[in-house]
């Protein structure tokens, strides 16, 4: 079965409608985070791009269609209409390693990292999911079957009461402060932990998110700071390109767990992490890496040095559970909670996309691909 259209679509499923009241504004809408722009104090308050999602439809010649996703809208879907799409159509339909390396060898005059990372993460999703429907096999399956029946899964955000009674047994926290802020961040930032650690108690892990914030001698004094409250992990300290950072925050805290790869892109850049062992822990993001063949490969990678892989935001949807699912040395998945207090996770997430926690576990949908709630009237044209 060969490959007749790729396109760059929007997938229109309406987020359950809420019903429930908020006790109060969800932590998203009160809560100023520290990231690589807090250095300029009238941007400070700017997060990513803005773009919103975009959508990958792979149809094949009978017709099945596969769907993925990832991020930055419109430059990416410009990535997958005017370029790597139109590559892709006549191959096989079950060839997702030689349509992931020629999408990725394609890229290189203008960058396989960043955008185009993007595109070719949404591509390759889509093209999993479309080889599980026309095998009529979910995605984990292919992967070689499921390892374990449910995963353990963390929430991350700062409504930490709402966490807890939603049954979390452990959470990631994001932070307020970075190095511009100085010893005055210092303490609010362990004042946070603090209070965190007291109220979750000493049995629940706790974790701490940095978005790239921060520079290798703030990461190692706000480390020593908090040692006293047994972080499980600092996450996401220096940004990405930074790889001697990361090598001089490794010396310097020979005791810490260290994790990250959210913003790295490809499998080149997690290579050279795992070659000089700066992290304990890979984090890449399904949509935004490479896709699932990416994930696949930094999986063996770090299988063979003896580091777990934990998804970014890996329960928040059926692409990264399937992933989990299937990955032996993937333990843990993330569930990112951005909604307010008292409202039902049911009634704030799209059909399409939607995974429900349940006493800190999840596990993946059945049906064939990855099992998305979507109807073909649902999809349209991303360019109009």
């Amino acid at each position: 079965m060969k490959i007749k259209e790729i396109r760059a679509v929007r997938v229109n499923v309406p987020i359950v409608a809420e019903r429930t009241p908020a006790r109060r504004p969800a932590w998203t809408q009160t809560f100023r985070q520290a990231t690589p722009l807090s250095r300029y104090p009238e941007s400070a308050g700017q997060g990513p791009s803005g773009w919103g999602e975009v959508w990958v439809k792979a149809v094949a010649e009978d017709g099945t269609v596969g769907l993925g996703v990832t991020a930055h809208g419109r430059p990416v879907a410009a990535v997958v209409e005017d370029h790597l799409g139109p590559l892709l159509v006549g191959q096989d339909c079950l060839a997702t390693e030689k349509c992931w390396d020629l999408l990725t060898r394609a890229t290189r005059s203008y960058g396989t990292q960043g955008l185009a990372s993007y595109a070719i993460s949404a591509i390759d999703l889509a093209l999993w999911d479309l080889k599980g429907k026309l095998l009529d096999q979910p995605v984990y399956s292919l992967l070689g079957g499921p390892v374990r029946e449910k995963t353990f899964c963390y929430a991350t955000g700062n409504d930490t009461d709402w966490q807890l009674e939603l049954g979390f047994q452990a959470v990631k926290l994001a932070r307020p402060y970075g190095p511009v802020h100085g010893e005055t961040g210092l303490r609010g930032t362990e004042e946070l932990i603090a209070r965190t650690r007291e109220l979750i108690g000493e049995e629940r892990d706790l974790m701490l998110d940095c978005w790239m914030a921060y520079d290798v001698d703030y990461t190692v004094r706000l480390a020593e700071r908090l040692r006293p409250y047994r972080l499980k992990w600092l996450e996401e300290y220096l940004i990405p390109d930074d790889l001697e950072g990361y090598r001089a925050v490794r010396e310097r805290l020979p005791w810490m767990t260290l994790t990250s790869g959210e913003h790295h892109y490809g499998t080149a850049p997690f290579y050279q992490l795992v070659q000089s062992r700066c992290l304990d822990v890979l984090q890449p993001d399904i949509h935004w890496v490479g896709g699932l063949t990416a994930c696949v490969h930094l999986a063996h990678l770090a299988e063979a040095a003896g580091i777990s892989v934990i998804l970014h935001g890996g329960a928040n949807d059926q692409f990264g559970l399937h992933f989990t699912c299937a990955t032996p040395n993937a333990p843990w998945a993330e569930f990112y909670l951005g909604s307010p207090p008292g409202v039902a996770l049911e009634e704030t997430l799209s059909v399409a996309r939607r995974v429900v926690p349940a006493q800190s576990s999840v596990a993946p949908a059945p049906g064939a691909g990855f099992g998305l709630d979507v109807e073909q009237a649902q999809i349209t044209p991303y360019f109009v």
